[in-house]
């Protein structure tokens, strides 16, 4: 039998008969496309293509696995009550702990 717990709260929520929430969350490097200009309209994509290819054939297999880890999935199993807070702030903003050093 698969035992599911709670990752918020860790309650056992596979034999409560409550339901379990899952929660897929992906991070990777964001991209924003150039602008496209009208002189960019005018190159051959295939040699931009071939130009992209030969570039990567000169990149070594670390280079790819840098790349691949900066993206990021995580999966989480969530009760009703902790998916519900889940939904309120799903980036924990309100537990956040402000922090007020003295001056030493």
């Amino acid at each position: 039998m698969v035992h599911f717990t709670c990752d918020l709260c860790g309650k056992d929520i596979t034999s409560a008969g409550e339901d379990r929430f899952v929660v897929k969350m992906e991070a990777f490097p964001g991209f924003d496309p150039n602008e496209i200009k009208e002189e960019d309209l005018e190159d051959d994509p295939m040699e931009a293509v071939s130009d992209m290819i030969r570039r990567d054939e000169a990149f070594g297999p670390q280079d790819h696995a840098d790349d691949a880890c900066r993206r990021k999935g995580f999966r989480f199993d969530l009760c009703p009550d902790c998916h519900r807070k889940f939904l309120r702030d799903p980036l924990g903003k309100s537990n956040a702990s402000v922090f007020d050093f003295s001056k030493n």
